[in-house]
């Protein structure tokens, strides 16, 4: 008997089941059913952990529009784990199962986590389909600055030739650094790069830095854009990768890489219709 047969009879045994996989490549399952189930290499806990609404699902490309709650808990879902960002852009998918014989199922959704609010001691995640990525514009612009991200498959650096693995100094506020005699580059080196955390609860999380100043006793300070949501205290280990302004002149003086440059650094820009030209002066 198949699963659409199960569901023909009229008397089923079904139940939801869900799987989220993080970005790291944690995987957690969640039933609504009273007991675990395992299947495709995953065990599903029973509980609060996770729960969904009716899911709305579209024959064209609009994105598949659902939202999954939950209750938050050691077991299932950690508040310090949301609060650090750990489940933004998580893979979710969610199955129609036959409890009695889980190999009877149905694939009905499968998407990534978008925003996440806080209700409490809940959350609710907004669910995105599949077709998310296709309201992304692709495609190259044409202008001056390069389009690549540094290291990135079109970049073709590699950064772990310039990365640096440092203890933090001090901290200053919730986004300042201080690291002590670090003067083997150049001021602003760091700029535009990232910031990962080695060590302690915020361990894998990154983020990118805004300002990178070379003090006059060697000493560097460094300042993110935003915050790393676990915390940083004295000690703790970080590496540190450049960043860069997309300019031709980087490309070719940092990091000897103007033979994969994706801008069009000779292209005229807008103040070419005011230059007069040569016949007009002559």
């Amino acid at each position: 008997m198949t699963f659409l047969d199960h569901l023909a009879t009229g008397s089923t045994t079904v139940c939801r089941c869900w799987r989220v996989t993080r970005r790291d490549g944690l995987r957690r399952g969640f039933t609504d059913h009273d007991g675990p189930l395992s299947f495709d290499g995953t065990d599903f806990a029973p509980g609060s952990g996770l729960a969904a609404r009716a899911i709305q699902q579209g024959t064209g490309l609009a994105v598949d529009n659902t939202e999954a709650l939950g209750v938050l808990d050691s077991d299932g879902i950690e508040a310090e784990h949301i609060e650090q960002g750990r489940y933004d852009g998580a893979g979710v998918e969610a199955w129609l199962v036959n409890w009695a014989d889980p190999s009877q199922r149905m694939l009905r959704f499968a998407g990534t986590i978008g925003q996440i609010t806080r209700h409490g001691d809940a959350f609710a995640a907004e669910l995105r389909g599949l077709a998310e990525p296709l309201n992304v514009a692709h495609g190259r612009a044409y202008q001056p600055q390069c389009q690549a991200v540094l290291g990135d498959g079109a970049c073709r650096v590699d950064l772990t030739e310039y990365a640096e693995t440092r203890a933090i100094g001090s901290v200053e506020g919730s986004v300042d650094f201080i690291f002590p005699i670090f003067d083997e580059y150049s001021d602003r080196w760091f700029e535009r790069g990232l910031l990962r955390v080695e060590d302690g609860p915020g361990a894998g999380l990154t983020g990118v830095v805004r300002t990178d100043r070379l003090l006059p006793d060697g000493s560097r300070r460094l300042a993110l854009w935003a915050p790393i949501r676990a915390g940083l205290v004295p000690g703790q280990t970080v590496t540190l990768t450049p960043g860069c302004d997309k300019r031709l002149a980087t490309c070719r003086d940092s990091f000897d890489n103007v033979v994969n440059f994706r801008g069009f650094p000779h292209i005229p820009g807008e103040d070419w219709l005011l230059n007069p030209g040569p016949e007009a002066e002559a």
